[in-house]
């Protein structure tokens, strides 16, 4: 969240910014309600002082008709204290909840608008494929091969829940093999979180995970969540310690099911495993100084751009509009993987996205360092970036290596782990 004294010292830039972001949030509400907050713990304060004072001179009284003034008058003052501390406590908590409201601020290069407004600022080494064939989407692609039991799923888990079989299996697991290698020849520290988090983290992170239109899947009469990403577990991991500046930044890649209810979602462009309850994912993530984070941001970005070009999957990079931002990041970038498959002729779909949240999530979560020498402590910055979500890295590759007799070229890079050049067609 947003530094409160930040907020009151700064409220029409803040709203402004929830304004260009469109958040509805009452900026000056919070202001009036923190005005309102002080005066009750000055008066609690005062009220205290005055009970104490009282308490102290019981024993000095002349005889007992004043003790019992005294008494009564410390009694009086006592309860007077506990209202206006309750007034006070329930001013903060109403502070706190349109607090949580406000989005991170925003970089100044991002573009405003939402998610048609978005800058393009490039392409990755792979052209689009020019076939000289109708190309099959990644169903047809599948059926071909049996790679997908999408009906066996929706009897086991509902609508939305698949098998991936076959050669999909080995594709799958590649993914993951060839992320976590090479993030951890890059430097990143290999996690395996768990696939559960408290309420407080998921919150802590900016999801919201008890709300009417929540996404995420909660486990009935506990704190529990399925997560909908490793981000959530890979900052709830650092949640209420105190780090080193020295041992920062601090680069994770977390490995974890996603679980989405992806509620609403329909039409043509999410059919299949574009927009599925449960898949795999890769995460990149970053604990770092405020001074590096946006090096570390433009890293993760080169770093996504780096595993789809040896994928050979033709991408765009997207700078992230305003309005398309969600509530942490400070800036976000995207990149949109050539899909033969989506509409008539085709259509980019999001692969990965990264996001640099500067100290919003780090607040939350109370994640905090120190420097060597100094006094005091500070909000780190966090970073999250995708590295590969399974089932969409398996769209862009299945319909962008597709042949003409309906096989399918394995990236080089994965040969190894899926133990063929080519996914042959049956007969």
């Amino acid at each position: 969240m947003l530094d409160r004294k930040f907020i009151l010292q700064n409220a029409e830039l803040v709203a402004e910014n929830a304004r260009r972001r469109g958040v509805q949030c009452d900026v000056a509400r919070i202001v009036h309600l923190e005005q309102q907050r002080l005066e009750k713990l000055q008066l609690a304060q005062e009220l205290n002082r005055q009970a104490n004072e009282t308490s102290k001179g019981i024993g000095k009284a002349k005889d007992n008709d004043e003790r019992q003034a005294m008494i009564a008058r410390g009694r009086q003052l006592r309860e007077e204290k506990d209202a206006a501390q309750n007034q006070h406590d329930e001013l903060e908590q109403e502070i706190i909840a349109l607090q949580t409201v406000l989005p991170n601020l925003t970089h100044p290069d991002v573009p405003d608008g939402g998610e048609d407004d978005a800058n393009e600022l490039g392409f990755g080494k792979t052209p689009k494929p020019q076939f000289e064939f109708q190309p099959l989407d990644h169903l047809e692609l599948g059926e071909k091969h049996d790679l997908f039991d999408f009906e066996g799923g929706a009897r086991v888990a509902g609508s939305g829940f698949y098998f991936l079989r076959n050669a999909a299996v080995r594709l799958d697991l590649a993914l993951q093999q060839f992320a976590i290698q090479f993030l951890s020849d890059k430097g990143f520290t290999p996690v395996a979180t768990p696939d559960l988090a408290l309420t407080s983290v998921l919150q802590g992170t900016g999801f919201n995970p008890r709300g009417p239109e929540t996404q995420i899947y909660s486990i009935e009469n506990t704190e529990l969540n399925l997560v909908a990403t490793a981000e959530i577990t890979l900052g709830g991991m650092m949640s209420g310690q105190t780090l080193d500046d020295t041992d920062l930044p601090i680069r994770l890649c977390g490995l974890s099911h996603c679980f989405r209810t992806e509620a609403g979602a329909a039409g043509r462009a999410s059919k299949g495993l574009y927009r599925v309850h449960q898949f795999t994912k890769v995460e990149m993530f970053a604990f770092t100084l405020p001074e590096q984070s946006d090096q570390v941001h433009e890293e993760m970005r080169g770093l996504e751009c780096e595993i789809f070009d040896a994928l050979e999957v033709p991408y765009r990079v997207i700078d992230t509009a305003s309005g398309d931002l969600g509530g942490p990041a400070y800036r976000k970038y995207d990149l949109e993987a050539w899909m033969p498959g989506r509409g008539e002729s085709g259509q980019w779909g999001e692969v990965t996205s990264t996001s640099n949240c500067t100290d919003y999530q780090a607040r939350r979560l109370n994640v905090r360092y120190k420097t060597t020498g100094e006094k005091g402590t500070h909000f780190a910055h966090t970073l999250n970036g995708t590295a590969i979500a399974t089932g969409r890295a398996m769209i862009a590759i299945l319909e962008n290596h597709q042949l003409a007799d309906g096989s399918i070229n394995v990236p080089e890079v994965l040969r190894p782990w899926v133990g063929c050049d080519v996914i042959q067609a049956k007969a």
